[in-house]
């Protein structure tokens, strides 16, 4: 029986034809899809490329299509996806970005205060063991935080924003004055700033109040006002009546993404700012030394003995780094030449030492610590867990914004610290308490839980589980315990 074909011709079944949408990729079991790769041939598949031909079939050839750089590279988004998609991305994040801020601010403290230590204290190392003794201290703190349910938050924030209240109340009777400002108890061994848990009071107890609100339909601008601005104007006003503007704009910060995360009008906003900007206004011309803040930080150079005398000598530093830094340690300005390094200037430090690539990772460091606060934000359902964590990334992002433009010059001096790089137990305890909380939070992402008991637990969740402390993830598997 012949089959009609002559010699070296390819029968019609054989045959190639271009690829027409609903083909099958051989092996692959469903319609073909721009780049989709073709068998055995290393690339992508491109309209119009034939379904790849039998072995023994004659090699025709392709269409001149993109580099093959070009087609490695547009893998990446996926596996980006897949990287960001991971139910404890964010928990990670969090964790590695606070780790690494923390060991670069007990290291950035040891070498900017070593020299007034020195001179002070008799010892080079008695600021950074201090700060020291506050890490070790937080770091139990934040990672029993990331251990609390969401409900003991909720019912923390009442207590804390009444301790706070009273704590601003003791600074105005019986606080201590440093360079004319009133903000610290004194308690013997240590100062307490009853300014910074204000800030953790006060996103905890908005959160909560804005929550419950919003679950009851009170969403009109006067419900969402009251009593949450008259609470955080009281806040503001004992912290300004301790001389501490830096604290009052962060407080304000957190007071506006929680109106902001909630859904507030904008008008409303626009009218808050003004009087914000008022009543700014208003406090720097009546205290003096404000005035003179103002007027270094315009012109710092003409100023430069004396009120622009931290500004001029910060912007040396920065410049005196360069792209790489003279070197860990080897900061000039720290000195006696600038005043407050390991504190409000401990940035300029940094930059000197470390140089712009140095300054670049810090800013990058927290540039991430804001993106997993808002994910955190924006991935959960629990109102209360997103106003909370929303309010919580801007404080911590917020402060650090205007403790760099500070020292960069592009904003005021105010005398806050850069979170967790800067000394201060008083700042630390409160900043790892929030990320621990946003730890927490964290975990009641989309598979973040479900994802935890399946990695099991840690070395020393399992051995806190024998004591009854064990926190998700820790639960014993059936017929592992004691009988």
């Amino acid at each position: 029986m012949t089959s009609g074909v002559t010699p070296g011709e390819v029968p019609a079944s054989r045959r190639l034809r271009p690829v027409r949408e609903g083909d099958p990729v051989p092996r692959k079991g469903r319609p073909v899809r721009e780049g989709d790769p073709v068998p055995r041939k290393g690339r992508p598949l491109w309209e119009g490329d034939p379904v790849a031909a039998p072995e023994d079939a004659a090699p025709e050839a392709s269409p001149k299509g993109p580099p093959v750089g070009k087609a490695a590279a547009e893998g990446l988004p996926g596996r980006l996806r897949e990287l960001l998609g991971r139910p404890l991305f964010s928990y990670h994040l969090l964790l590695g970005v606070s780790a690494l801020l923390m060991v670069l601010g007990l290291m950035m403290v040891l070498s900017a205060s070593s020299v007034e230590a020195l001179q002070e204290m008799g010892d080079p190392f008695y600021w950074f063991f201090k700060q020291s003794i506050s890490a070790a201290i937080g770091i139990p703190i934040m990672w029993a935080c990331s251990r609390l349910p969401v409900r003991f938050f909720r019912l923390a924030g009442y207590p804390l924003m009444a301790l706070s209240i009273i704590g601003l109340v003791m600074v105005l009777f019986v606080g201590t004055s440093q360079l004319g400002a009133q903000r610290w108890i004194d308690l013997g061994p240590i100062y307490l700033q009853p300014s910074e848990p204000a800030k953790l009071g006060l996103l905890l107890w908005g959160a909560d109040l804005l929550a419950r609100k919003a679950r009851n339909g009170m969403i009109e601008w006067r419900h969402l006002l009251i009593p949450l601005m008259p609470g955080t104007a009281l806040l503001a006003l004992l912290v300004m009546l301790g001389s501490d503007l830096g604290t009052t704009i962060v407080l304000t910060m957190i007071f506006l993404a929680l109106l902001w995360v909630v859904g507030a009008p904008l008008r409303l906003f626009g009218g808050i700012l003004g009087v914000a900007v008022l009543a700014t206004v208003v406090m720097i011309v009546t205290e003096g030394y404000r005035l003179d803040r103002i007027e270094g930080w315009l012109n710092p150079w003409e100023n430069a003995s004396d009120t622009g005398l931290q500004a001029v000598q910060g912007q040396i530093a920065m410049g005196t780094g360069g792209w790489f830094g003279l070197g860990l340690g080897y900061s000039r300005a720290k000195w006696n030449w600038l005043p407050h390094a390991e504190s409000d200037f401990i940035f300029a430090i940094l930059g000197e030492e470390l140089g712009l690539m140095g300054t670049l990772v810090v800013i990058t460091l927290f540039g991430l610590l804001g993106y997993a606060g808002l994910r955190v934000a924006t991935r959960v359902r629990d109102p209360f867990v997103r106003l909370a964590a929303a309010a919580a990334t801007a404080w911590i992002a917020g402060q650090a914004i205007v403790n760099i433009g500070a020292v960069i010059g592009v904003l005021p001096i105010t005398g806050i610290p850069l979170p967790l790089v800067s000394y201060g137990g008083s700042a630390l305890l409160p900043t790892l308490a929030a990320l621990g909380m946003l730890l927490s939070f964290a975990k009641q992402e989309p598979g973040a839980r479900d994802a935890l008991i399946a990695r099991g637990p840690g070395p020393a969740a399992r051995a806190l589980s024998w004591l009854g402390l064990g926190g998700p993830g820790t639960t014993r598997r059936p017929g592992r315990g004691r009988r």
